[in-house]
């Protein structure tokens, strides 16, 4: 890895991309300190610190802390990940989009703009509840029509400028921008996260004990990580064979490649949906300024919330724990099914004469390929279960409550993956282009006519 960027450091045109996603990322972070007008970010603080569940760390993990303070971009790309997440669902419900999405380059810049549309829809609602919502409570300096329209206006703003820099950083940067962007984000809190972890377990020990427990926390994110590498990078190659064409004197097929199913085939959408379906409950109550009592619906909120999760002392809310892995389990499963569908690539094989070795093309190819898929999604659902549990574990054994779960190592070690992946087939055009030029100036031949041999 550092090999590959101190090469990419090498080329000017990947050095100017970098300088650019650089100088965006610092003013997404600017932008996390302005202050929106008409609010008091004191109220906002301290409704966090009354409530006894974690409803909203998922949310405040998300916007690099812009919520607690209420940021401009206190909303961050929340409603733009919420909006992708619906379209996608909707493509596969929607004739048309789906004919959109198969129109090629043009019907993806149209559900593109459908998507930026329905993001600033969805900022609009989220930011109005907000202001309406909390505002009555404290939220705002002066309760009235006037700076709730601002505070609306300006968290709209702030979320749909961080959806134009994000696809700017896609543009002139290096990467996917609105990973990018969730990605500073989240790296943001982890500092402050590792300054909680020191202050509980090795501050005020003796130097054995304080470095025994440097160690382990050491050791227990390191191996996190590397799990979850290999988790990202985890692959099922299928083998497909096509058979040889002979059209007048070109032979043509005949080749052998293979169909790639990733392990974690859904990425963190089923995380990203158990979490939500758990969270809004406790969040809506939260709001009501419910779920503090004793009875049986204030019960449930606590098991509902990961705060209580893997408690020795009250084991009976670890019940939710189990409901968590169920959910995610199924959406793992849901998610791959809208996305990847056997039948379909069983047609594409059988129209191109391919086939899997020792698998008759049709019903047989798809029930085969059905199989596999349900294999690999089991196991990496349970992968992603593993590394959601773990910090839910720490979490209610030893009180290490950090803002990085495994949701957030998730996010941070694919899109880290993924941008490298992007700079290293950039530098590889460069260099592929670099070659050709080579060859042109000292054999005379055209870019053109080499490509034609």
């Amino acid at each position: 890895m550092f090999q590959t960027i101190r090469k990419a450091f090498q080329i000017e045109d990947i050095r100017r991309r970098i300088f650019y996603t650089f100088c965006m990322l610092v003013v997404v972070r600017l932008g996390s300190e302005l202050p929106t007008p008409g609010v008091d970010p004191t109220y906002i603080q301290n409704f966090f610190a009354n409530q006894t569940g974690d409803a909203f760390n998922f949310f405040d993990a998300f916007t690099g802390g812009s919520f607690t303070s209420m940021s401009v971009f206190a909303l961050s790309i929340t409603p733009y990940i919420t909006s992708s997440i619906i379209m996608q669902l909707l493509t596969i419900a929607i004739p048309k989009l789906e004919e959109m999405q198969r129109d090629g380059e043009d019907g993806r810049k149209k559900i593109a703009a459908i998507t930026r549309y329905v993001t600033v829809a969805l900022a609009l609602i989220e930011s109005t509840a907000m202001s309406i919502g909390f505002g009555r409570q404290g939220l705002l300096v002066e309760y009235t029509w006037y700076n709730a329209a601002i505070v609306v206006l300006t968290l709209t703003a702030g979320s749909a400028f961080l959806m134009w820099i994000g696809e700017r950083i896609t543009e002139k940067g290096v990467g996917n921008g609105i990973s990018i962007v969730l990605l500073i984000n989240i790296i943001s809190r982890v500092p402050d996260d590792f300054v909680s972890l020191f202050e509980q377990f090795v501050k005020g020990k003796t130097v054995a004990k304080g470095a025994l427990a440097a160690i382990i926390i050491l050791v227990i994110v390191v191996m996190l990580v590397v799990f979850v590498i290999i988790l990202q990078d985890g692959e099922r190659r299928i083998a497909v064979q096509y058979s040889q064409k002979v059209q007048g004197r070109k032979t043509y097929g005949g080749q052998s490649t293979h169909i790639p199913l990733k392990v974690n085939t859904a990425g963190v959408i089923p995380v990203i949906f158990a979490s939500s379906l758990m969270q809004f409950p406790v969040v809506i109550a939260s709001f009501l300024q419910k779920g503090n009592g004793s009875g049986i619906g204030s019960q449930i909120l606590k098991g509902m919330s990961s705060s209580n999760w893997c408690n020795p002392d009250q084991p009976i809310y670890s019940i939710g724990l189990v409901v968590y892995i169920i959910l995610t389990i199924f959406f793992a499963y849901f998610y791959t099914s809208i996305t990847f569908n056997p039948l379909e690539i069983a047609n594409n094989m059988k129209k191109s004469g391919g086939f899997v070795p020792g698998i008759r093309p049709g019903k047989p190819t798809v029930e085969y390929l059905q199989k596999i898929l349900n294999y690999v999604i089991f196991i990496g659902a349970c992968g992603l279960v593993i590394v959601q549990v773990i910090p839910f574990f720490f979490n209610g054994v030893f009180g290490a409550s950090v803002s990085f779960g495994g949701t957030s190592l998730i996010i941070i070690v694919g899109v880290v993956l993924e941008t490298i992946k992007q700079v290293e087939s950039q530098m590889l055009v460069r260099n592929y282009k670099g070659f050709l030029n080579a060859d042109k100036s000292s054999s005379g031949l055209s870019s053109t006519s080499f490509l034609g041999y």
